[in-house]
């Protein structure tokens, strides 16, 4: 199977990092969409990253969709829940919540992008807001755990950990280590995951 995407896009990180966890072969193809003779928009009527191509040419889009097919496909490790309804919500939740600072950050992005006499002051701090708050809450949640849920490493850690490298690449200036030492040192240990090195590597 392929994975198409770019390197700094959070969800195509999130795609990767699932499919390095659970060591599914693949190639990952830098594609961006908006690149002449890009093939994102013939395989995802989207136009959208990441999409992976099966073997039989079916394409899987968007990340939250890739992360449970591709789980399903091996037991080593189970990154998503199966035998309890509660547990799969709040790893889906940690999801969300990742998700949801990743599209804030790239709204805040967008809009810097912009001329300043065209920027939106308050899109920008509604959503740098919504980042600040689901840190927080991130921060309460985890507390001292080694894991984002459970005993072992799950779809919530990775999101969440894509999630924070996105805001390290985007927001260098947001100091959320310094905000929430408990979510640094998780960080710190996680980014020492081969997986987490792969996908920084490209």
């Amino acid at each position: 199977m392929k994975l198409l995407g770019t390197n700094t896009s959070p969800y195509v990180r999130k795609a990767r990092l699932v499919l390095l966890e659970k060591n599914i072969p693949h190639d990952y193809l830098v594609d961006p969409p908006r690149e002449p003779g890009s093939q994102v928009a013939r395989v995802n009527p989207l136009g959208r990253i990441p999409a992976l191509i099966l073997d039989d040419e079916t394409c899987v889009f968007d990340s939250p969709v890739i992360a449970d097919y591709v789980d399903t496909l091996n037991d080593t490790p189970i990154l998503i829940p199966r035998t309890s309804a509660l547990a799969r919500m709040r790893v889906k939740r940690w999801e969300a919540l990742a998700d949801g600072i990743m599209d804030s950050a790239v709204v805040v992005r967008t809009e810097s992008m912009r001329p300043v006499a065209n920027q939106q002051a308050d899109t920008i701090s509604l959503h740098n807001n919504s980042i600040t708050r689901a840190l927080s809450f991130a921060s309460e949640q985890l507390g001292q755990k080694e894991w984002c849920e459970g005993s072992s490493i799950s779809l919530a850690d990775l999101a969440l950990v894509s999630a924070l490298i996105y805001l390290n690449l985007r927001q260098p200036e947001r100091d959320w280590r310094g905000q929430h030492p408990n979510l640094a040192k998780w960080f710190a240990r996680i980014s020492e995951r081969a997986s987490v090195r792969t996908a920084l590597a490209g």
